[in-house]
């Protein structure tokens, strides 16, 4: 039986080995993580998922700005090597996704592979721009209202702390 939970001050080590298991510690060099800094995560959204007391999968989300709009920058969200291929991180998509829409958030952001999150709804975004060097074509974006994206080009930014 699974335990989906919102990550606490608690979890913080357990899940940062998971990430760097995941992503290899130089994950932090990546752009996107100049976003993050000295901002806080939106806690509601930040899940854990464990089975037995274990690990298995989590996901985080930070605030970020779009031409001076609100939008949810997804990520990262992992699952333990020995439990790929269960579905684990689509449970933590779809159900961080829908407590994001409950929360009133609009617009949802990542740098991922269009093809595995196409699945969740997310497309390629045009007109914005993640830090250098971030590949365009992995800037993907999902409405959580219709027509959350229209008119929403520039940079990326991050929320005031």
């Amino acid at each position: 039986m699974y335990q989906l939970e919102e990550e606490t001050e608690a979890d913080w080590w357990e899940v940062e080995a998971l990430y760097d298991l995941c992503f290899a510690p130089g994950r932090t060099a990546l752009s996107s993580y100049r976003l993050r800094e000295g901002v806080a995560k939106v806690a509601p959204l930040c899940l854990t998922l464990r089975e037995d007391g274990i690990l298995a999968a989590v996901i985080r989300y930070w605030p970020v700005t779009v031409g001076g709009q609100r939008v949810l920058l997804l990520g990262p969200v992992a699952v333990h090597p020995t439990r790929q291929g269960e579905g684990l991180g689509g449970l933590l998509m779809h159900e961080s996704l829908a407590e994001a829409r409950r929360l009133g958030w609009e617009r949802v952001l990542l740098v991922g592979d269009a093809p595995y999150y196409a699945r969740f709804g997310f497309e390629k975004l045009d007109g914005v721009e993640m830090p250098p060097p971030t590949n365009p074509d992995r800037v993907l974006g999902l409405e959580l209202v219709p027509g959350a994206w229209e008119g929403v080009r520039g940079k990326v930014e991050k929320a005031d702390a």
